[in-house]
């Protein structure tokens, strides 16, 4: 898990900046299609369903938008796509393992678009299995420090989900990140909604085992890719095992 906070960091900063984007709002309602499909529709009785809606409501999706997706996904209103998930495999720059999980409606486009997406960017797309063993599937959390103009401590964090499955609490500075077995996912997130704790995501997630360390240069190569494959509609997560220091994003940023 070392490396895994500072990663998570740069994932939780550039999210804030995705969700003003339609292209992320377009992939939130994808996500609430697939798990109503799956689910069924009344997110009371569907906890993948329901996380997929409080992840849109914090990117500021409206309720017409969230509810019509609900709808297409359930069945209730035609105009649902039947979206397939796919995992591609991969090696960035400087040998950084990739996890590309597309949610798509067409395999070949996909398929197409993120081979393009990484051969152009330093990278080489490679066999199931090949790089899948580094990563383990995790629960995330991320739970804002500042909630209703009062402070949140890491005390209140653990106390409020040790006993529903929490492993780890890592203070990523704006926010914690509450690190559990993604089978406990739900039971971490409904002990914080029970201790009036509020969240800003919660997903299944996959954690690298290892990290590879980036110098400046590596770093810029690796998320020029990694934003490559994000700006891809079909591509819903990329998921790698690179370790940032701060150092080292400090003179990313200040390169430009």
């Amino acid at each position: 898990m070392s490396g895994h906070s500072k990663w998570a960091t740069t994932k939780h900063k550039k999210a804030a900046l995705d969700a003003k984007r339609s292209k992320m709002n377009t992939k939130l309602i994808k996500n609430i299609e697939v798990a109503a499909r799956l689910g069924g529709g009344d997110p009371a009785g569907n906890p993948t369903l329901f996380d997929a809606i409080q992840k849109a409501k914090k990117s500021s999706v409206t309720k017409d938008n969230i509810d019509r997706a609900v709808k297409r996904g359930s069945g209730a209103e035609a105009g649902g796509a039947d979206y397939t998930t796919i995992m591609y495999e991969g090696y960035g720059p400087n040998g950084v393992a990739l996890l590309i999980e597309c949610l798509t409606d067409n395999k070949n486009r996909a398929a197409m678009e993120v081979r393009t997406a990484v051969t152009r960017n330093g990278g080489s797309l490679a066999d199931p299995g090949s790089v899948a063993y580094l990563f383990h599937r995790m629960g995330i959390v991320i739970v804002p420090t500042e909630q209703d103009g009062k402070s949140v401590s890491e005390d209140d964090v653990l106390e409020a989900t040790l006993d529903a499955g929490a492993e780890d609490v890592n203070d990523l500075g704006e926010a914690f990140e509450v690190v559990s077995q993604a089978t406990d996912l739900v039971d971490v997130r409904t002990a914080l909604q029970n201790a009036g704790l509020d969240y800003d995501s919660a997903d299944a997630m996959f954690v690298p085992s290892m990290q590879v360390a980036l110098d400046a240069d590596g770093a810029t190569k690796v998320l020029r890719l990694v934003d490559a494959l994000e700006d891809l509609d079909d591509v819903q997560n990329v998921f790698a095992n690179f370790d940032i220091s701060d150092e080292v994003m400090a003179e990313v940023d200040a390169a430009g």
